[in-house]
Order: C-alpha cells, then structure tokens, then sequence
C-alpha cells in the first residue's frame, strides 16, 4: 500500500503547522490580507488543515460543491489565487517537503481553480 504525502509529512499535527504558517505569510502579504481582515483565523485554520490534508491524500474530504459555496463571494481573482499557491509553495518547502510531493499538493490546489476564482484580474 503506498504511503501518502500526508503521511510522510507527519499527519495532522504537521499538516496544522505548515497552514498556520502559511496564513503568517497570507496575512503579510498586501495582495491577500484584505480577504481576511474580518475572518476568524483558528476556525479557518481548522477548515484548511483537513483541505491541505485531503490534497496530500489524508483523511478529510471537501467536495469541490463545497469548495465553490465558500468561495463563491468572496471576489478572488486569477492573481491572487496565484499568489496562494505561491505562498503555500514557499511554505512547504521551508518544511522541507519533497520536491515531488509539493508539486502534487499544488497540482491538486490547482486543478480546483475554477472552483476558487470569481473575479476576473
């Protein structure tokens, strides 16, 4: 049976580190944190933590209905959806993830685009 990337990377308690530390960074950066200003942080952190799990192929499951409903109003654009991917990018290599399994947590943020992105630039 073959091991996930959830798995090599340590479970649920890493998987809750490295999204802590990649909102630090979403929240610094002056294309994202408008977004946030009025979000309470630990239950989005919570939300996210079993969304990265499930792209890494753990236990958790957000179907892509649900996916769409949250983000439906809230005006993202390509732009900044790019620079997620960036910061998150950033933020699993500097938990030295494996080059191979960043890129198919990526693959599987991006392939979900279209469910993310409202807003056209």
């Amino acid at each position: 049976m073959a091991v996930t990337v959830f798995e090599r990377c340590g479970g649920f308690a890493t998987v809750r580190k490295i999204v802590s530390s990649f909102y630090d960074r979403v929240l610094d950066s002056a294309v994202l944190q408008k977004h946030f200003e009025t979000v309470e942080m630990r239950r989005l952190i919570d939300h996210q933590t079993k969304f990265i799990a499930q792209a890494m192929g753990g236990p958790a499951s957000y179907t892509d209905d649900v996916l769409y409903r949250v983000h439906a109003d809230l005006g993202i654009t390509r732009s900044e959806f790019i620079e997620m991917v960036s910061l998150l990018e950033e933020t699993l290599e500097d938990f030295d993830i494996d080059a191979t399994d960043i890129k198919h947590v990526l693959r599987e943020i991006e392939r979900r685009e279209r469910l993310v992105v409202t807003r056209d630039g």
